[in-house]
Parts: C-alpha cells; sequence; structure tokens
C-alpha cells in the first residue's frame, strides 16, 4: 500500500508539473512498441530519401585523367571518358568501367549499383533474374534491379501518403470546423452538399481521369484529395458542436474575440484528439489506395517506382517469387509500423485510460 501510494503520489506531481501536451508526449513514449515504431518507420524514410547515395547508376564521384568530376550532380557524354558517342555515359558499360577503375582513375560508386529504372543489359540471366552478387533480390521482367525500386518505391508510397493526408487533413478540419462552429442552416446546407458531392463514383472518376490525363503521382493526389476530407470533417464537425458550447468560448464571445481566433486559437485546440489518432490510420489508407490504383494499373505510370506494380510484376510472374514476396513484406511492415503508432497515440489521448492506470498506482502520466 505504501510504495502504490508513493507511485501515485508522485505521479500526482509529475501531473501537475507538465502541461497537457508533455503528458501526452510521455504516455506516447512508455508505449515502446508505439516509439520505436515510430523512431524506426522515420529512421527508413530518412534513409529512403538520400537512396541516390547508395543506389544508382551513376558514380558519386570520378577521378579521371587528373580531373575530378560529380556525376550525381551533372550529366557527361561518353567521350569524356574516352568513349567513342556524344551520348550520355552508360556507367555499367565494361568498357567505361574498365577506363574509370585504370591505373591512376578513381571511381566511387554506391553500395547498389542500380537505380529504380536502370536496365542491365550486359547481364547474362533472363529476366526477371533471380537474386545474385549483381541484384541482390533479383530483377522484374523488364531487367530493373528490385531492391533499388523498392527503397524508391518505399519512398513514393510515404511521399504520397503525406501529402494526400495533409490535403485531407487541412480541407476536413476547414470544413468541419465552419460547420461546427458556425451551426444552423449553414451546417445543414453543407451536410446536404457534402452527402452528394461523397455519394460520387470516387473509382468511375479515377478511371475517367486516368483515361483524359496522363497518369502521374500529382494527379492522384490531387483526385484522391477532392475525396480524402470527407470522413475527417464529420468527427471535426461533432468536435466543434460539443466545443462551441463550453463556457471558455462564451467567455472568449463576451471579450469580443474574432470567429478566427475563437476557432483557432480555443476551439481547434482542444479538437485535436480524434485529428491526431487518426494520422496514421489516413497514412495507412493512402499507402493502401496507391498500392490498389497502381495494381489495377491505374495509378502512377509504370516508370515511377510503386509498390503495387511491383505486386502486378509478382502476379504475373508467379516463378519469380523474390518480386512479390519482398514487396509484399516491405508493404506489411510499413502497415504495421504505422498501425502500432496509431494504437500508441489513441492510448496517449485517453485521459481515461490514463486516469485509470494512475489510480491502480501504475506509472502512466
Amino acid at each position: 500500500m505504501a510504495a502504490a501510494s508513493t507511485a501515485l503520489d508522485a505521479g500526482a506531481a509529475l501531473s501537475v508539473s507538465k502541461t497537457p501536451w508533455q503528458r501526452i508526449g510521455l504516455r506516447f513514449k512508455q508505449n515502446r512498441l508505439g516509439y520505436w515504431s515510430l523512431i524506426l518507420l522515420v529512421s527508413l524514410f530518412a534513409l529512403s530519401l538520400l537512396a541516390p547515395l547508395y543506389s544508382d547508376d551513376r558514380p558519386l564521384l570520378i577521378q579521371y585523367e587528373g580531373k575530378w568530376y560529380f556525376p550525381i550532380w551533372s550529366t557527361y557524354a561518353e567521350t569524356t571518358f574516352g568513349g567513342d558517342f556524344p551520348t550520355p555515359v552508360d556507367y555499367l558499360d565494361p568498357y567505361i568501367h574498365q577506363r574509370l577503375t585504370a591505373a591512376g582513375n578513381f571511381a566511387l560508386y554506391p553500395l547498389n549499383h542500380y537505380d529504380y529504372n536502370t536496365l542491365n543489359y550486359f547481364s547474362g540471366a533472363p529476366n526477371p533474374a533471380p537474386p545474385s552478387h549483381e541484384n541482390w533480390l533479383g530483377t522484374d521482367d523488364r531487367g530493373r534491379d528490385v531492391l533499388a525500386r523498392l527503397i524508391y518505391g518505399f519512398r513514393t508510397s510515404l511521399l504520397f501518403a503525406l501529402a494526400l493526408t495533409t490535403l485531407g487533413t487541412v480541407l476536413g478540419v476547414l470544413a468541419g470546423a465552419l460547420q461546427g462552429y458556425f451551426g444552423g442552416r449553414f451546417d445543414l446546407l453543407c451536410q446536404r452538399l457534402i452527402e452528394i458531392w461523397g455519394a460520387l463514383p470516387e473509382l468511375y472518376l479515377l478511371i475517367i481521369f486516368a483515361s483524359i490525363f496522363e497518369p502521374s503521382l500529382l494527379l492522384l493526389v490531387a483526385l484522391l484529395s477532392l475525396f480524402g476530407w470527407l470522413g475527417l470533417a464529420d468527427y471535426m464537425r461533432a468536435e466543434f458542436l460539443r466545443n462551441r458550447t463550453q463556457d471558455y468560448v462564451k467567455a472568449a464571445r463576451a471579450m469580443g474575440l474574432s470567429h478566427w481566433k475563437i476557432i483557432w486559437r480555443h476551439i481547434l485546440p482542444n479538437s485535436l484528439t480524434p485529428l491526431i489518432t487518426f494520422l496514421p490510420f489516413r497514412m495507412s489508407g493512402a499507402i493502401l489506395a496507391l498500392t490498389s490504383l497502381d495494381f489495377l494499373g491505374l495509378g502512377v505510370p509504370a516508370t515511377t517506382p510503386s509498390l503495387g506494380e511491383l505486386l502486378a510484376q509478382g502476379k504475373a510472374n508467379l516463378d519469380a517469387w523474390w518480386i512479390s514476396l519482398t514487396t509484399f513484406g516491405v508493404l506489411v511492415i510499413t502497415l504495421l509500423l504505422l498501425s502500432f503508432i496509431g494504437s500508441a497515440l489513441r492510448d496517449a489521448l485517453d485521459m481515461r485510460l490514463a486516469d485509470r492506470v494512475q489510480a491502480a498506482g501504475g506509472t502512466l502520466l
């Protein structure tokens, strides 16, 4: 009893000395699975942004005949290094490689010698080729390195998810905040318009636009953002409808604050719980949407690295197990990390859970 009382008193003292957001951060850190999942996902994303430094078909730097060259920043002609044609250098060409590594010359290659669109014309195995010392995870049916396409495809998926989540969050918060704050006829009119907009067949619109415009990542972000804010707007509307009747909002109105200041400074900070909780799950949904559309051929062009395109190749080449197995593994790990992060955020923002643990003598703040 004494130990439980001491822990309870210590937890209460810490709760008083820290702000609500600091206590939420500490509770999130206490969830080790979610905390380390966030660290791992951010680290992998940072590494994917630096992919040209360790997975590219161009050397990082070259010393050739006493001069320094930086192919990662500039494009050089084949004649620069003793070739016969004034075309861009193919650094995988055995002749060019021999020239660059001859006595007195030096070339620093990335760890993986392939970019996501590099075709190895000098490979002796038919495509798709199994894993080897040249292509660590094999090649796809066009001869492109699977490892490079996985690295860049992972980066593409997270960048797409971040862009789609950001746009959807901004639109959803704006629409839900205005509806919930003003209410009345304005809210009723907006709800009817949202119901009409939500009833539009999103997949059919994607098919139509994909047939009219050239597929691109920006086009997908724009189209999916038009519908991705609807669910979040409902949650924000409910939070604003509840919080606008609180005493602190009435006091702010009595002080003569503008509607914008009341929304931004007072109601929105107290309505962020569903917003923050859903962010990892919205990113998971965005990654699955991009993967599904690419798998169906309605997403980005084939030259863009994509997990969905690799899964489609794995389906078309069932004997090339290295394509589908590695891609499925990357997709599952990414979604699991986001799921663990979302669960940790949900528990950290759940004040009732914190109160139950603290009442039981735990250390959850």
